[in-house]
């Protein structure tokens, strides 16, 4: 690539990257990633705010003392791992700085190879990305040690209050009508920020085609691209429930059980939902039985797929779902005589238990709290959580264990 050229392109970039706003300050521990010596890999579903964050990080840099390049702009198409020595001479022309911000770097093939040889340099490196299974096995191979991860997801409540201007304590205060209007929006529309800032759907439906056509069937070159849209759109459509790959191999009429795990394997690296698995001592069983799938966001899932009466109780439970994964949690679900939605695990070691319903009553009562106190007694737990849209109580076990019943929104905000 034209070194001119490039340094132009350079200098466009960080024009424009600089005059972006930071937006809403994401709930990442920025520090701790900045003392150590490590790469540092933001990943995360496309337009999540992987380069707002970006632009955060760049905000703790005195005096902007950093490099920037973003490889998901089209005029770097042709960019090739031997362009990232001209990129380096464009960028030591400009400052001495030794810090590097890239967005979207596996869009270079053999990236990592180039990262690993500047880290040993003595470059601290922040990069972004938008694929799981790129990221993960070329940090494996060749970052193995020099590397730390920031999962990113849309918006969480939190977030979402902010972004509104709104403390999150004002579901406990007088401003709760509206709170709870953010919150019921919330579960209807997700926390991508794109769509929090212009409420247009159609953001949200281009967003989930360009993860299906430019992320995953172009990027793999997958040839049974109808076959995939088919599957994620009915896994978004019955999102929360329990599939087997034979059972969708039937349904879609998908050539083989293989290609429906192998499709599933995809959407989940892109990060548009996830698979979650049965809690069994037995690691075999955990990978026979049947699975369960969420979705990285229910405003997405709304914009593309059916919806029903019932989906407040599955928002409610996917809403769940996700803000676990953000706090880093090891998730399962339960399911023997009854049926618990998640269980967390540190180790080989269930720590937790929670069940979902968007509201206890007497025609659900005995299942919901049967099935969490099933998972307690089972897996030794001594206390359990059940979820509800706006509910509270407190149930003690004939067993010793209890069950403490809250709203969705107050453990979203982090109550316990």
């Amino acid at each position: 690539m034209n070194t001119m050229l490039l340094g132009d392109l350079v200098q466009d970039q960080r024009d424009a990257f600089l005059a972006r706003s930071p937006g809403v300050s994401r709930e990442v521990d920025i520090a701790a990633h900045l003392k150590h010596g490590r790469v540092v890999v933001i990943s995360g579903i496309r337009r999540c705010g992987k380069s707002t964050l970006l632009r955060q990080i760049a905000e703790r840099f005195r005096k902007r003392d950093f490099h920037y390049l973003n490889l998901d702009d089209e005029r770097l198409f042709e960019f090739e791992i031997s362009d990232f020595d001209r990129l380096m001479q464009v960028f030591h022309k400009r400052a001495e700085s030794r810090v590097l911000l890239f967005d979207e770097i596996q869009n270079v093939p053999g990236w990592e190879r180039f990262v690993r040889r500047i880290h040993d340099e003595g470059y601290k490196v922040i990069l972004t990305g938008s694929n799981a299974r790129l990221l993960s096995s070329e940090l494996g191979t060749h970052l193995t040690g020099r590397y730390s991860r920031i999962n990113l997801y849309p918006f969480s409540l939190r977030e979402t209050l902010f972004f509104h201007r709104m403390n999150p304590r004002a579901l406990k205060a007088k401003s709760r009508p509206r709170a709870m209007r953010v919150f019921d929006e919330y579960l209807e529309h997700g926390g991508f920020p794109e769509y929090l800032k212009f409420k247009n759907r159609e953001l949200l439906q281009r967003t989930y085609e360009d993860i299906l056509f430019r992320d995953i069937i172009a990027r793999f070159k997958i040839r049974e691209g109808k076959a995939l849209q088919h599957l994620a759109h009915y896994l978004c459509t019955n999102f929360t429930g329990e599939i087997s790959y034979h059972s969708l191999k039937n349904i879609l009429h998908i050539k083989s059980a293989v290609s429906v795990r192998n499709h599933i394997a995809f959407l989940e690296q892109a990060y548009l939902l996830f698979e979650v698995f049965k809690y069994d001592f037995s690691l075999k069983k955990q990978h026979v039985s049947n699975k369960k799938v969420y979705v990285v966001d229910t405003g997405l899932r709304n914009a593309v797929s059916f919806q029903f009466s019932r989906d407040a109780g599955k928002a409610l439970e996917n809403c769940v779902f996700v803000e676990l994964l953000r706090r880093g949690e090891n998730v399962y679900f339960f399911r023997d005589r009854g049926e618990c939605d998640f269980v967390t695990v540190s180790g080989r070691k269930a720590v937790s238990a929670i069940q979902v319903c968007f509201e206890l009553h007497e025609g659900n009562r005995k299942r919901e709290i049967g099935g969490l106190q099933e998972a307690l007694e089972t897996l030794r737990i001594s206390n359990g959580l059940l979820l509800t849209y706006d509910q509270y109580e407190e149930i003690a076990l004939e067993s010793g264990a209890a069950i403490r019943v809250m709203p969705v929104w107050r453990w979203l905000l982090g109550a316990s």
